[in-house]
């Protein structure tokens, strides 16, 4: 394992909802090491880019435009992380 956990946001992915998305964050935050979201940009991700990564999310089946996907990734976190420290944010 590298010094860093890579995740890509790729259509390919795999498409987790929030409570994965919480698991998730509990496994990066057990594992120790920074985690480095990557985002394609109009061209998508390199090839280099993809191969380094060790895990893909995928926001949506849709193309959706990279500033847009930079609001939902945050917010996507921030909804994840209120659910791993019982905030009331997220609700089922």
């Amino acid at each position: 394992a590298g010094m860093n956990r890579i995740a890509t946001q790729d259509i390919p992915g795999k498409p987790w909802d929030t409570p994965q998305l919480a698991n998730e964050l509990e496994r990066w935050k057990q594992d120790g090491r920074d985690v480095s979201l990557l985002i394609g940009g109009p061209e998508g991700l390199s090839p280099a880019c993809k191969a380094a990564a060790e895990q893909s999310w995928a926001l949506s089946a849709l193309t959706l435009p990279h500033p847009l996907v930079r609001i939902l990734v945050a917010e996507s976190l921030y909804r994840a992380w209120s659910i791993t420290t019982n905030h009331p944010y997220h609700r089922e």
